[in-house]
């Protein structure tokens, strides 16, 4: 089995904080989203993983020189072969895929890296099926792409439904029985240029296989954990740290020092960090080599080698190196910022 992992975009929903660091390696309770997500994809497929492709954007796009070294070590901790490719141009989703054309045999799931999830269902590789595809009761099916089904397997693709077809939304990940068929289905794209929207899409390629005569089962997940914009990362970060407690996981590092001060469970907090006169929690992760002193914090995402003084935070998200002194509750600073 094989992770296909697009996250060439450039997270502009995320700014500042993607300005410096790719919104798929924002850290979440101690590592980075996209290291959560190809976890999650591993315990629900139920097999080894041989290989992790990662698609990233160009260094002008906003990627670190280390990132490749980032990605590989993710995939060498799960004990698979990584691979990183370069999409030079955002041409779509299709197109992102399709860099990693190399990587595209045999069976795979294709992750987009914007999203995290918990099913309790297992994906079961061997089924009469041509592949899966992820989805997620919804409450206003308007905003999303989603599938209908008839007698278990999917049927159709809607994107944005202006009247109600069904609340099943696709959240972004996919199951492919057959990689090759999946590229030579792409590659037909982009040699005949076809693409409505202006850009190659892999709605086109699902509808393509759909009336060739593949199957597609839906995967339904339980919880869907979006982090496009602030306010949901940081949600994001409260029940990745609820899920860990529940499973008994204490994520403070014993190197902490408490002056004073208290955690309120669920956290994380990383090494060598340094609490004075302050309390924490819930719902806060606080990443390594940071000091705060003099506040109060809850449900906040904070990054490493941070400075927070006279604080009382609720709701925000802070970068990494970054100096925070004042009374804003929710705030969302990105690295290297510096607010006395």
């Amino acid at each position: 089995m094989k992770i296909i992992v697009p996250m060439a975009g450039i997270g502009s929903r995320l700014r500042p904080h993607t300005l410096t660091i790719p919104k798929p390696l924002t850290v979440i309770a101690g590592k980075p989203i996209v290291q959560r997500l190809v976890e999650d994809i591993t315990s629900v497929v139920n097999q080894p993983i041989d290989e992790i492709a990662f698609i990233i954007g160009p260094s002008s796009k906003g990627f670190p020189a280390n990132t490749k070294d980032q990605l590989l070590k993710i995939a060498k901790e799960l004990g698979a072969k990584g691979s990183v490719y370069v999409q030079e141009e955002a041409l779509g989703t299709a197109h992102a895929i399709f860099c990693a054309k190399d990587s595209l045999s045999g069976p795979c799931v294709v992750a987009f890296a914007d999203t995290l999830f918990k099913a309790d269902f297992t994906l079961d590789a061997d089924a009469d099926a041509d592949g899966a595809i992820w989805v997620k009761q919804v409450k206003d099916p308007s905003a999303f792409g989603v599938v209908k089904l008839n007698d278990g397997y999917i049927t159709d693709f809607v994107e944005k439904p202006k009247e109600f077809v069904s609340d099943l939304a696709i959240i972004g990940i996919y199951y492919f029985k057959d990689g090759d068929k999946l590229s030579k289905e792409i590659k037909h794209l982009i040699d005949n240029d076809i693409r409505p929207s202006g850009e190659f899409q892999l709605t086109e390629v699902l509808e393509t296989l759909k009336q060739e005569g593949a199957k597609f089962l839906p995967g339904k997940v339980d919880v869907w954990m979006d982090c496009g914009k602030k306010d949901p990362t940081v949600d994001t970060n409260k029940k990745i740290l609820g899920f860990e407690e529940a499973k008994g996981n204490n994520l403070v590092a014993d190197s902490i020092v408490l002056e004073n001060s208290e955690i309120i469970q669920p956290c994380y907090i990383g090494e060598n960090v340094v609490l004075k006169n302050t309390t924490i929690g819930p719902y806060v992760s606080i990443g390594e080599n940071s000091l705060v002193e003099d506040s109060q914090i809850r449900n906040s995402l904070i990054q490493t080698n941070v400075h927070i003084s006279n604080a009382s935070l609720d709701n925000a998200m802070i970068g990494n190196h970054a100096t925070y002194n004042g009374n804003f509750t929710s705030v969302s600073i990105g690295d290297y910022t510096e607010l006395t």
